[in-house]
Formats: structure tokens, sequence, C-alpha cells
């Protein structure tokens, strides 16, 4: 994979840093008695001097070598003293969306962490704005000094037929991208279905990128570990992020697919997956840390992959092994090693100071040689894009929402009245920190020909309205596991990203759904009447063009006004954001109505007898 994402070429440099590493020529900087953390030998190297010149390293001088020979007049010195130095960290799967800001002020919120680099799938807000939009937020991303490294969103809609999208993306959009400067691969292929049936568009997608050289990315998020499994990474697919159990981990490792295992916000997957690898008697060069998405207020409280790092250690893996796995890891798997990853000859000086190897505390960041970030504060402005129109007015819901818009008929499949207080149904239910929703039959109860949400059994309303094309299409459907009342209302409603409401009566759903009409799309907390909480997102509905830290506020505002409703799940909404995600199992409802996603066939809502 060509690298584009360094100061220069090595081919344009070589001969700088070869002169300089032979103390013929000064060093841009010199790094001075740093504990450097060597992801190549897995050694910590005490009393190592580092030179920099072109944005890359020139010379690693171990002790008993120094780099005094690399300093000029004009070099800049920094005395680690005695500070651990690694890699930039390395974000290998990635939704910056989820964080509800721009890269930029996303930039600003994980490069004083540590993060030099993230392998971004933009798949959010391509499905709003299509390839137009993927293409104008890779023009932010050039305005900060984080990496910001495209895979191409692949599924768009995530699962073709079951859903109605901003946009649609073909294996001909594909091969165009992978010739754009900020794509190094396809985005993660969610469609495992469309790929073990060899549908074109599905598998053609992956040929353009192979064809490109470059890397594509998996989502195979059932727990099957044979031929699926198998025929799945036969196709080129390489890596997946969805294992919820250490076995998931191992087969796939076994297969030889990169194993990314997740810890993000609300998807925690990492106490239940790290006793894959924290015994030490694998090797675990296929492994990556990766985060999938985070809050703000878990970017501005807890930090990105420093966080992570800190959890892993606790969990039993080894240090520097961890560290691997969100350094030279991740580059090698995107086909980057020979410029990123390490701390070597010739790489990119992107370059962390830690306190210790068990806290994970970031000090200063460099990337391409410069100081970026210290003492978690960025050393770069943002916040200053001014994003078309056509990003910020796409709330279209061709719906005039009223109570009544929440009603459910009690009727059966033919339409006919349902007779008695109650019918089963059929419901989803969700689960604190997880990704699945179970498919469960309730009896939901029947007032005035209507179906009711049940609170005191924990049975709300859904609903997901289309708001791209202006159809008017609108589905509805149960839930069970969020125990709150009130209403809650989000346009962050993966992949779609339709309008999605939850709630255990018609008048706060209205109310909540009409605020995020009007405000241009986000996420809304409703009770009794009353706005407990609002994030206003008017860029594509998913993002604010606020400060992360103004975002990361409103968010934690919002959530307490879940705890207040009566939830008690980490990052609920979340949680509900996946409700409409038809690609995961069991049971999703989008905009067309529930759909089984165990065997991708529409349900009904009465389960008939």
């Amino acid at each position: 994979m060509l690298n584009k994402f360094c100061k220069a070429p090595l081919w344009e440099c070589n001969r700088t840093l070869i002169r300089v590493a032979q103390g013929q020529e000064p060093a841009d900087a010199v790094i001075r008695h740093a504990r450097l953390v060597s992801v190549t030998t897995h050694e910590v190297l005490e009393d190592t001097d580092i030179a920099i010149a072109c944005g890359r390293v020139a010379y690693v001088g171990i002790a008993p070598y120094t780099a005094e020979h690399c300093i000029g007049e004009g070099t800049r010195v920094i005395d680690a003293q005695g500070a651990y130095v690694a890699p930039g960290f390395l974000d290998g799967h990635i939704h910056v969306e989820s964080s509800m800001v721009g890269v930029d002020e996303y930039a600003r919120a994980v490069v004083p962490h540590g993060t030099t680099g993230i392998y971004w799938d933009p798949h959010e807000l391509c499905n709003v704005t299509g390839l137009e939009g993927v293409a104008e937020v890779a023009k932010v991303a050039r305005l900060v000094p984080l990496k910001a490294m495209i895979t191409t969103p692949s599924c768009v809609p995530a699962v073709p037929g079951f859903e109605d999208t901003g946009a649609e993306i073909t294996a001909a959009d594909i091969k165009e991208t992978m010739g754009w400067d900020s794509v190094v691969g396809l985005g993660e292929m969610m469609n495992y279905p469309g790929i073990l049936a060899c549908q074109d568009n599905a598998i053609e997608e992956v040929n353009e990128t192979l064809k490109a050289g470059g890397t594509a990315t998996g989502h195979y998020s059932v727990c099957e570990t044979d031929r699926g499994l198998n025929a799945y990474i036969a196709s080129g697919v390489s890596s997946c992020h969805e294992s919820i159990r250490a076995e998931d981990v191992l087969a796939k490792l076994r297969l030889g697919m990169y194993a990314q295992i997740r810890e993000g916000s609300a998807w925690q997957n990492l106490h239940d997956l790290a006793p894959a690898v924290a015994r030490g008697d694998i090797d675990t060069r296929l492994c990556n840390l990766v985060s999938d998405d985070n809050h703000p207020n878990t970017l501005v409280s807890e930090g990105h992959l420093d966080r992570i790092l800190r959890m892993a250690v606790c969990e039993g893996i080894d240090p520097i092994t961890a560290i691997q796995m969100v350094t030279i890891n991740v580059a090698a798997y995107f086909q980057m090693s020979e410029d990123m990853g390490s701390i070597t000859p010739g790489k990119c000086a992107d370059i962390v100071f830690l306190e210790d190897l068990e806290n994970f505390r970031v000090t200063r960041t460099i990337i391409d040689g410069e100081v970026v970030a210290e003492d978690g504060r960025a050393l770069f402005a943002s916040g200053s894009y001014d994003y078309p129109s056509w990003m910020t007015d796409t709330m279209h819901v061709g719906v005039d929402i009223s109570e009544k818009t929440f009603q459910i008929p009690a009727v059966d499949a033919a339409g006919a009245a349902l007779p008695g207080t109650s019918a089963l149904v059929r419901s989803m239910q969700v689960a604190p920190g997880s990704t699945i929703a179970g498919q469960v039959q309730v009896e939901a109860p029947i007032v005035d020909g209507q179906f009711v949400a049940d609170p005191e059994n924990d049975l709300l309303k859904v609903f997901v309205f289309e708001r791209h094309h202006e159809t008017g299409t609108y589905a509805h459907g149960f839930v069970k596991g969020f125990g709150i009342h009130g209403a809650l209302a989000q346009t962050v409603a993966h992949d779609a990203h339709n309008l999605l409401v939850v709630g255990d009566n018609d008048a706060d759903m209205a109310l909540a759904a009409k605020t995020l009409v009007e405000c241009g799309g986000g996420e809304v907390a409703v009770e009794d009447g009353k706005i407990l909480g609002l994030v206003k997102l008017p860029i594509c509905g998913l993002m604010s063009p606020e400060p992360v830290e103004d975002v990361a506020a409103d968010v934690e505002r919002i959530e307490e006004s879940w705890k207040d409703m009566g939830c008690t799940m980490p990052s609920p909404f979340m949680t509900m954001a996946l409700l409409s995600l038809a690609c995961i199992p069991s049971l999703r409802l989008t905009n067309r109505g529930y759909v089984n996603t165990d065997t991708f066939q529409f349900e009904d809502l009465v389960v008939e007898a």
C-alpha cells in the first residue's frame, strides 16, 4: 500500500536520512534518554536516542550509542528524562461520526491521548450523503495532523432490500475511490450473507479493493467458526471486529484472519475476548485493539486507545504486546508497516511519550516529527470548517408527525382486528454492553383497538421513519431492555440513520420526533412533555460543529436523563442506535418493518396462532 499520509515519501528524503544517521548532516530534532518500547523485538530499550529528519526517524541510538553526532546548531533537543517512548497509536477500526463531532474536533480529542492515525470507515455519513460526503470530510481531515486513513464504506445500505438510506454504493464506486489519496481499503463488509452467496456487488466490491492493492476489512457477526467463516475469509476479507467469545478470536486467528478486539463506549468486548491472548501462549501478530465507536464523553473523560491499553493490561495482556496491537500489528494489516507502526530508521516519526506501561498516561505526542500535543492539550486548531448546506439539511421526513402517528393498530397480518385485551407480538430484546438484540415473544396490551406499551413489563414501542427522501415510509415494533418512562429519539440509527423513536406513550414520542426534525437531527430524551436532554447534530444528523468538550457535556447530560428515566445500561443511545441495523442478530426494525437477521426475512409484528 502506497503511504500518502507521511510528510514526505521515503524515496524523496532517504539521502537526507542517510547523512543524518552518519552525522554528516544535523537532524531536525533529537529525543534523548528515552526508554524505547521496541515493538519489533518486544522489549524496552533503556537510554535510547532518536534522531528525526524530514518527518521520519533517521537514527536510533541504543545505549551505549547516542545521537549526539546528529545534533547541530538548529537541532531541537527533547530530553525524555527516562520516559517511555512508543510508536504512535493506530486505531484499526473506527467510525468518527460516533463521536458526534467532525474529524477535526475528533483529532483534537484523541491526539493528546497518543493516537496518531486512524483507519476510518465513514459509513455512517455515507449512508446519509453518499461518497460526496466522504470526499468532503476527507478535506476536513487534511486540516489537522491526525492521519485519517479512510476505508470506503462497503455496505450502503447495510443489507440491500431491507431499508431505505440516503445513498447507495456499488462496486463501480469502490473502484473509483481506490484511486483517492485518502483511501487505503474497503470498509467493514457487513453483508456477509452476500459474500457467502457470491452476490455480484458484494464480491466485486472486495475484488476491486484487492485489484487496487487495498485491504478489505470485515464484519462477521455470527458465532460460526467453520464453513461460513472459512468461505468469508476465502473471499479476501481479512479482519473482523465482531467477536463476542474468546473462541471466536482463536478461530479467526487460526484461519489467518486479523482479530480486532473491540472496546468502545457501548460495545465492551475486551473482558470476554482477552483470555484468548492474555496467557501469552499464542502468537498475537494478527491481533488489533480497536474502539469502533466512542461517545464524545468517553474520549474527553477517559481517553481513546490509551484507555483500551489500560484495560488490556488489567485483563492480563502483557503491556508491550498490547502496544503492538495498536501499532505495528495495525500498520502491518493495512500494508503500511514500511512507513508506520514502529520507531525504527526510515519510519514516520509518529511518537508517543508515556509515564509508565500501566496507566499509559500520555505526556507528549509527535506526528511526522512535530510535537502536536503536550500534557493532554492539542497544539493545533480545529472546528473552523464550513460544511455545505447539503450536509446540514438532511431531515426530510415525509410525515406530518403527531401523537396519532404513534398508534399501532391491533390487527393480524390480513388486517382483521384482534379480539381480547392483549395479543402475542414479536419484540426486540437488548442487553447492556452488547450489540446483539434478541427476538422474544410477549403479550402486548390492546386498548381501544390499538397496541400500547407496557412499561411495567418493560415493553416499549419503537418507530423508524425514513428521513432522506421524504417517502413518508415508517414502521413500528416493540423493544424490551431499556426500562424507561417517557420517550427517546435519535437520528444516529445505524446504518441508514433514519429517525428512530422509542417510548411508552404517544405524546412524548411525538414531541421527541418533532424536536429532532426541527433542529436538524441528533438525540433527545423526553418525559411527561418535558425535554430532559438534547444533543443537536445538524451535520448529517450525526455530528455537531461545536467543540468536543461541549458535545461531551451535552451527551453526559442526556445520559443522566436516561438514568432519571429508569435506564441503567452504559451508553444507552449507542445500544438504541443498533435497533435498526439489519445485519446483526437477531431481530431489527427498519423503516420497512421487522427484519429477522438470522434468516434475512421480514417478520410480522403479531405472532400468528
